[in-house]
């Protein structure tokens, strides 16, 4: 009796695959224009900070990165800008951080839960001359914080948002996330996944890997066969509850 892929596969190898975060690999569009430009801008923006929100798997990591290597290549000297994740910020991080690093990225402000040391290192960057790259995946002024000062000071950051991508650039990214696991896929492939799968760079990620893996299973080339068992095995209650 033939068994449900999902309770019959076998683990693939974990082969390692390379991401390109740099920024002739960032794919710019409609839905993302504005915050490229604003990224290219620096050290030219318009406030000492700014925020770059969208959906999960947009890109805001990739264009932190990318911001990271600017102000590399624009300073005198080799200078690595530290990435935080706003859920691990503490008070006594605060002097020293602005001691060391002019430049800050600090990502997931959706996740913050030290207002306080958050405030304070907006204030410091604010008002000695500092630079910071917000991410989230909320609008700055969208998120339940209890802290006035902070939400009142989150609000005035030139906030950009990136959108939901089209089928252009929905193409693009699906090419480009299939060229970092070193697949080649058919133009048959590509337009039988933009017409079956969610709108979403998140889900586009998903479903490149589960692909890729169900072909390493398979020792077989990507076909749309393998396609349609990926996007069934993203659509079951286990897969589910893994995202």
């Amino acid at each position: 009796m033939m068994r449900h892929p999902s309770t019959s596969r076998q683990f693939a190898l974990d082969f390692p695959h390379r991401e390109s975060l740099g920024r002739e690999d960032f794919l710019v569009a409609d839905c993302n224009a504005e915050a490229v430009a604003l990224i290219d801008r620096w050290p030219d923006w318009p406030y000492f900070g700014i925020c770059i929100y969208g959906p999960e798997g947009c890109g805001k990591t990739h264009l932190a990165n990318v911001f990271a290597t600017n102000v590399a290549r624009l300073t005198s000297h080799p200078y690595k800008v530290p990435n935080l994740r706003a859920e691990q910020l503490n008070l006594e991080q605060v002097r020293k951080i602005f001691k060391e690093h002019n430049c800050l990225i600090i990502e997931n402000l959706q996740n913050l839960k030290n207002q306080e040391a958050l405030f304070h290192i907006y204030n410091l960057y604010r008002d000695e001359g500092g630079n910071i790259l917000f991410t989230s995946d909320t609008a700055p002024a969208r998120l339940p914080l209890s802290l006035p000062d902070l939400r009142s000071r989150l609000n005035i950051l030139p906030a950009i948002e990136i959108k939901t991508p089209d089928d252009n650039l929905l193409s693009a990214l699906l090419i480009k996330l299939f060229d970092d696991r070193q697949i080649l896929p058919s133009p048959e492939v590509i337009s039988y996944m933009l017409a079956n799968m969610q709108r979403s760079f998140s889900y586009a990620r998903r479903l490149v890997e589960e692909i890729d893996n169900i072909s390493l299973e398979r020792k077989h080339a990507v076909t749309v066969s393998i396609v349609k068992e990926a996007i069934i095995s993203l659509a079951s209650p286990t897969q589910g509850n893994l995202f």
